[in-house]
């Protein structure tokens, strides 16, 4: 009895700082020989939640003293970070 063993297919995984490039790498990468499907994945959507905790951890925390402290950050632009 002859077997016969069939490669598995392979993958490539690119990161790309730009994405407005992603749709031109996709066609340039179709056109190869032997390429038979690419995709490019959805970005996932971060909860509320997730978005939070990333402020927390990229620095963007504010402090007032109190509401009217708030509102005079929010409408006067003033920024300053804890």
């Amino acid at each position: 009895m002859n077997t016969m063993t069939i490669p598995a297919p392979g993958q490539l995984i690119v990161d790309v700082e730009d994405i407005s490039l992603l749709k031109n790498l996709k066609n340039a990468i179709s056109m190869l020989k032997g390429v038979v499907k690419v995709t490019i994945p959805r970005r996932q959507k971060l909860s509320s939640y997730e978005l939070a905790l990333k402020d927390l951890d990229e620095g963007r925390v504010y402090e007032a003293k109190d509401v009217d402290d708030l509102f005079n950050q929010i409408f006067s632009g003033n920024d300053e970070e804890v």
